[in-house]
């Protein structure tokens, strides 16, 4: 009995005061991941512009980072400081978007900028391992000299 009460109490003790490792998710790499999308502009729209500007994601999760192109232009997704928080399982460059696309290739290891030409899409799968918020920009000059950036191509992801 005293060993039954012993076993009780640090697991009690280990619940305290390790909270996050007793309620941990388990194997990551058998999550489904949860898809959110960026597109780069707008279709029909010469507007340089993220849609959204502002993404969430929380640690620990896997994520599939759909970046679509429906613009008339080339366009980077640039977050350097993203890069550095998440850790990159795989890059999708797909034929298509949507549930009928399929891989034309992959890349694996550390990702800084992804360039998606019009029409085009990327899936980018992570995990966030960091908390912070980070910056996101395209860096392709424009016709008038400014980078998409400058010229509104820019936005915030948070993680939490």
């Amino acid at each position: 009995m005293r060993k039954l009460t012993a076993l009780v109490a640090t697991v009690v003790a280990a619940v305290i005061v390790f909270p996050g490792a007793t309620i941990a998710g388990g194997d990551l790499a058998k999550q489904d991941p949860i898809e959110v999308r960026l597109d780069l502009g707008k279709g029909g729209v010469d507007q340089h512009l993220y849609y959204p500007d502002k993404l969430a994601f929380e640690t620990g999760k896997l994520y599939k980072l759909v970046i679509h192109n429906p613009s008339h232009s080339k366009h980077y997704f640039t977050s350097l400081g993203l890069a550095s928080k998440v850790y990159t399982r795989k890059v999708q460059v797909m034929d298509d978007l949507g549930k009928g696309a399929k891989t034309i290739g992959e890349i694996k290891g550390a990702i800084r900028e992804v360039e998606v030409y019009p029409g085009g899409t990327t899936e980018w799968f992570f995990v966030p391992v960091a908390t912070g918020t980070v910056e996101m920009s395209c860096g392709i000059k424009d016709k008038n000299g400014k980078t998409h950036a400058e010229n509104g191509m820019h936005g915030s992801i948070t993680i939490m």
